[in-house]
């Protein structure tokens, strides 16, 4: 029985993650994978987590194993107020960072409202932007950033469409491993105020410094308008599912009753356990050596991408998190090569599929992987990179063959 006729318009709205494609499809353990934005599991505590979770069960019983608030239970919320210097009043946990996103784009975005970012941008971000049929809009690389979203503001009034918030990664972006500096930081606020928006500052790798000192953070400008999502699956471990939000407490009672009809509310077991990490200064002591191996990670994969990559390719040199982005010469298609590299034991995430696209008129994202001329797509010539999941000899093996395919194909293609 064809079910097509039931399917709601939002639908259609929905893309596939190529990421989570590569997963699905691959024997990862076969595969040198450059891909995901996983941590690396030598940062998991194990026996640590194991006896907070002992510590657990004794203090609160069953209590742990019952449903909670929808906001969170008061020991994380206080926890996370305390570290970050705010009222607990302000913070909402969530179950994972990727919900905050979810929850923010769902209070405020009508289909066809203005959606303002990065281009290139987050991918699972713009999947739910384009979830809610958000009009996503990007601003370019290599302008300053109030400058950039100034224009897209101005140009989505002049269309008489509807602005209603900023969508920004400001520490080590994903993917390009960029750090927004305070100036831009504060004209971003400037723009937003201008134009009665608000800001989702979307924080999940800000602890991860590896060199340079700490900007503050957008909220820290702006508490009234901004809403700072944050996530323990980089800084603890993923498999826990937790995120959180500092904000107005107006907008959060919004986002609280829109999760109760998602979620009810965060894992209680899971929070309890996260709460008692903090607390016991083992997240700080842990988070020194996954900065330490992270670090050694980054700077084994810029030096052997320096010795190895053919000329003419360019990449970022991030300052913490778990990414760089490669941009090659004009010519090479990211997409096309994907295959050659796969059917070589690597993968990677082709860049294109970080920058937002235009709903056609069916009412589809042009959004899927492969498909199309990749050459007609911005970031048709870049890709990118995880440096944090792969142990350094992998990563090593990784870059000198990817590199070698590389050159192959740009010597094939006449780019060389």
């Amino acid at each position: 029985m064809n079910l097509d006729y039931l399917y709601s318009d939002d639908v259609h709205s929905f893309f596939r993650s190529p990421v989570r494609d590569i997963f699905k499809n691959y024997d990862m353990d076969r595969i040198i994978s450059f891909a995901g934005g996983y941590p690396s599991p030598e940062t998991f505590p194990l026996s640590e987590i194991r006896k907070i979770m002992d510590e657990v069960m004794e203090q609160y019983g069953g209590k742990a194993l019952q449903y909670g608030a929808t906001q969170g239970v008061p020991q994380l919320r206080e926890a996370i107020a305390a570290r970050y210097g705010v009222d607990s009043s302000r913070v909402q946990i969530t179950t994972s960072s990727q919900q905050g996103i979810d929850v923010c784009t769902r209070i405020f975005v009508n289909p066809g409202d203005v959606v303002l970012t990065t281009s290139p941008a987050y991918l699972g971000a713009l999947q739910s932007f384009r979830s809610y049929r958000a009009d996503v809009r990007g601003v370019e690389r290599g302008i300053p950033a109030g400058e950039a979203f100034d224009r897209a503001a101005e140009q989505a009034l002049s269309e008489g469409k509807r602005l209603k918030f900023i969508y920004i990664i400001p520490d080590f972006q994903n993917p390009s491993g960029e750090t927004l500096d305070y100036r831009e930081r504060k004209t971003v606020v400037e723009v937003a105020r201008k134009y009665s928006m608000a800001v989702v500052e979307d924080s999940p790798y800000r602890e991860l410094r590896y060199e340079g000192e700490a900007v503050p953070t957008i909220y820290s400008i702006a508490p009234d308008i901004v809403l700072h999502l944050g996530s323990f699956s980089k800084i603890f471990a993923p498999g826990f599912r937790l995120g959180w939000i500092l904000g107005n407490p107006d907008v959060l009672d919004k986002i609280a009753v829109c999760k109760q009809s998602l979620d009810l509310c965060p894992p209680v077991f899971d929070q309890y356990v996260a709460a008692g990490f903090i607390r016991s200064g083992i997240l700080d002591s842990n988070l020194k050596k996954s900065i330490a191996l992270y670090r050694s990670k980054r700077d084994l994969m810029l030096s052997l991408l320096e010795r190895h990559m053919p000329d003419g390719v360019r990449w970022t040199h991030p300052e913490g998190g778990l990414f760089l982005f490669l941009e090659f010469p004009e010519g090479f298609d990211s997409v096309d090569f994907y295959g050659t590299a796969l059917s070589n034991g690597i993968a990677y995430v082709a860049g294109s599929f970080f920058y937002p696209r235009p709903v056609r008129r069916n009412g589809r994202g042009d959004c899927g992987q492969g498909g199309g001329n990749a050459f007609k797509r911005p970031g048709a010539n870049t890709m990118r990179l995880n440096f944090s999941f792969m142990p350094p000899e992998k990563i090593e093996e990784g870059i000198i063959r990817l590199s070698e395919l590389a050159g192959e194909y740009m010597r094939e293609n006449g780019i060389l």
